[in-house]
């Protein structure tokens, strides 16, 4: 069981599977998040082209939430790595908000695999049966076939960022030392200093492969990521020679801060950390 993404939801939320409703990829809040706070934020999908669209890899059709500009190419594009939920509403608006700013934002379902993510209503079991079995050669492998489907639809990979939210956020970091073709990443409370998948190595562990520029965006009251986890792999990367990536650590601020439907939402670092993102993708080329 990991703390940090079990403590960050609400004790005594109604879990009931009656409460869940996800008939897409992208639609619907995931089961063990429900229910959402009054303070979630909807974007609408004017001016967009976005929903469900299907990405192979090899034998196999996986499932994507992709939001663009509509009638645009050559765009910028961002991968969207989601936490352990899947790809439930909250990462499907991350995915519009992006698109509002004149990206190619697209979210592969990682874990379609193991299960359906969105349809577990205790976390524990949830991390063990379904999150824990996506291993960084399978969740690499279909990040590097969604960069194809994006240069295939509209997108200009040579402009081509990741973000990622707790699970999403090792994935940043993780993807970016596999693929040395991103620009940049923006990694949100992605822990740094474990892995999910046995055997698989940790974001310290792969600092010397890490040659693009990160942003890292913390809560200093993270249980479950230390802020001298952080410290560590500062160390490590600037030991490799990368000396642009950046770490954030906002005071007094809890894992999932930027979760707006969740009770762990922190406003002003949201609001901060959003801003922060937007101007490093700019400025480290994927505009």
């Amino acid at each position: 069981m990991l703390k940090d993404e079990i403590d960050s939801l609400a004790p005594g939320r109604d879990f009931s599977r009656r409460n869940f409703v996800q008939t897409t990829v992208g639609s619907g809040f995931a089961a063990a998040v429900l229910p959402v706070t009054a303070q979630t934020i909807t974007t609408d999908t004017a001016g967009l082209e976005a929903g469900t669209v299907s990405i192979k890899v090899g034998d196999f059709a996986m499932p994507a939430y992709r939001a663009q500009p509509a009638g645009k190419k050559n765009l910028p594009v961002i991968l969207v790595a989601s936490e352990i939920f899947g790809v439930h509403e909250h990462i499907a608006d991350v995915c519009r908000r992006f698109a509002k700013q004149g990206y190619l934002a697209i979210a592969p379902e990682l874990f379609v695999r193991h299960g359906n993510a969105g349809a577990y209503t205790e976390t524990a079991k949830l991390i063990a049966e379904v999150v824990s079995k996506a291993s960084d050669a399978q969740v690499c492998g279909d990040l590097d076939a969604t960069v194809a489907w994006a240069a295939a639809n509209g997108g200009d990979t040579a402009k081509l960022g990741i973000t990622g939210f707790c699970w999403g956020g090792r994935t940043t970091w993780r993807y970016v030392a596999h693929n040395p073709k991103v620009a940049a990443g923006v990694a949100w409370y992605g822990p740094v200093a474990r892995s999910y998948h046995p055997g698989d190595k940790t974001a310290v562990e792969l600092a010397a492969s890490i040659k693009a520029p990160v942003l890292g965006l913390y809560g200093a009251a993270d249980g479950g990521i230390p802020v001298d986890t952080l410290t560590q792999l500062e160390n490590a990367l600037k030991a490799a020679g990368n000396t642009k990536s950046e770490m954030v650590v906002y005071p007094d601020t809890p894992h999932a801060f930027y979760a707006d439907y969740r009770p762990s939402y922190r406003k002003a670092a949201a609001d901060d950390g959003w801003a922060k993102c937007l101007a490093w993708f700019k400025k480290n080329g994927v505009a």
